[in-house]
């Protein structure tokens, strides 16, 4: 029922433009919404869908902090990065609203990002340059991947265990990174790590995570973002949180220069290169498509049969989202599980993940806030993704040690070699030898043997 206010205070008769029914003007306006967004107005609202977009994005906006904080430890350009950042997770989502018409969100995944920064950049010694020539090239891949409708190929090769594995050792990694970037773990000759000193950045990251972990204990929406401004606050005056002179919130967003399109492809001549690219799409895949399966369950728009609606079309958002991200100047973008907050207010159509993407659009004029805030005020969003991540454990099939023992293996060395890559290759090779070893020759694929071979290549040519 809709009426127009007469301004008298009341409602006449007159005001009462078609009981029971939707007049013109929004008839044509529902047609639009349900034609590109998805929007049905016999079981919609609005306003639902609009504060469903909002909750999304204050739930998952803590990565505008903590992504530029990540990538920056590269080399790149803070600043040049946030924006990346917006734009691109922007440019996913509201492909993601008109394509796939779901209330999801896409933004920059919390494990690539580590992946890019901490095993590409640290641990292998490319530049961030190279880097970014591998995440376009994965991108692409994906694309093709995504548009031959593939995909369920490369899923199916790698066994179910091991996938859990992985999306726990990444969790394990983050978390560790969190503890590391506050100074709570630090580097020690006598035992390779160890507790750190109680210095001013090791206290706030101690107040950050345990901000942190109670807000989201106690179930409070965008706890994490919550956690990062209050902590930031609190690192004034212990001198953490630094604020420069004739510092304003808000500013016109800054220049994407530093690190647009900044692509060096002589890396991709490197065979570990191949390896990096492989781990980058197998990661990708697994997350994506995990987390699309979980909130179509949460959503209840899977079908009766287990297939969820305009799946490609969120893949292929997502694909397109992570080869512009690399143009633009920062990592692969994911399908973000923090879109269940909003689909628990109600939201249901692609009317949500549009809003989602519009908030990232406005964040471009408030990144003198998200840049102001120190690293160990991330510390605690960084331990408590690991600590979501790391339930997928109990997935993992323990009783069998020929696949219990591959999968503690993957998630032990991505922490241990601090290399989300070796993980992955160490866990698949220790994987094709137990069951070769144990007889069960036909749970090691082809694949699986040819992924080996390369692997052990990959390591004999150091």
């Amino acid at each position: 029922m809709f009426f127009v206010w007469c301004g008298k205070g009341r409602m006449c008769e007159k005001c009462v433009i078609s009981r029971g029914k939707i007049n013109k003007e929004y008839k044509e306006n529902y047609m639009l919404l349900n034609k590109f967004l998805g929007f049905e107005p016999e079981n919609m609202k609005v306003k639902t869908e609009i504060v469903a977009g909002a909750t999304t994005f204050f739930t998952m906006s803590y990565i505008l902090a903590v992504n530029p904080m990540i990538l920056s430890t590269t080399g790149m350009d803070k600043a040049g990065v946030f924006t990346a950042t917006a734009i691109a997770s922007a440019i996913a989502t509201i492909l993601l609203a008109f394509m796939a018409k779901l209330p999801f969100a896409q933004a920059p995944s919390m494990g690539l990002n580590a992946f890019f920064a901490f095993t590409l950049c640290q641990g292998m010694g490319f530049t961030w340059q190279q880097s970014l020539a591998a995440l376009l090239v994965e991108g692409l891949i994906f694309l093709l991947i995504t548009f031959f409708n593939v995909r369920e190929l490369k899923l199916k090769s790698i066994p179910t265990n091991l996938r859990y594995a992985i999306s726990v050792g990444i969790g394990m990694f983050i978390a560790f990174i969190g503890l590391k970037n506050a100074g709570i773990i630090v580097a020690n000759s006598a035992t390779i790590v160890g507790l750190g000193s109680f210095t001013p950045t090791s206290i706030l990251g101690i107040i950050a995570i345990i901000m942190s972990g109670g807000l989201m204990a106690r179930k409070i929406k965008g706890a994490l973002f919550i956690s990062i401004i209050a902590a930031t606050v609190v690192g004034i005056p212990l001198g953490v949180t630094q604020i420069p002179a004739s510092w304003l919130p808000v500013s016109a967003p800054n220049s994407l220069a530093p690190v647009f399109c900044k692509f060096d492809f002589s890396g991709l001549l490197n065979f570990k290169m191949f390896i990096v690219i492989f781990s980058l799409l197998l990661v990708n895949i697994f997350d994506t498509v995990g987390t699309l399966v979980g909130l179509a369950d949460k959503s209840g728009i899977t079908r009766p049969d287990g297939t969820i609606p305009r799946v490609r079309e969120a893949m292929m958002s997502d694909a397109i989202g992570t080869t512009c991200e690399a143009f633009l100047g920062s990592s692969t973008i994911t399908t973000y599980v923090e879109s269940a907050s909003g689909m628990a207010e109600g939201g249901r159509s692609g009317v949500t993940s549009f809003v989602v993407g519009v908030f990232f659009l406005i964040s471009l004029f408030l990144s003198p806030l998200f840049l102001l805030i120190p690293a160990a005020a991330t510390s605690g969003a960084l331990v408590m993704v690991g600590v979501l991540m790391v339930g997928s454990v109990k997935k993992i099939e323990l009783n069998d040690i020929s696949e219990a023992f591959p999968a503690f293996i993957t998630m032990i060395t991505m922490v241990l070699c601090y290399s989300i890559s070796d993980g992955i290759c160490l866990g698949i090779l220790t994987y094709v030898l137990v069951k070769l070893c144990v007889g069960k020759y036909r749970e090691v694929t082809p694949i699986l043997i040819i992924l080996s071979l390369i692997f052990i290549l990959n390591f004999v040519l150091g």
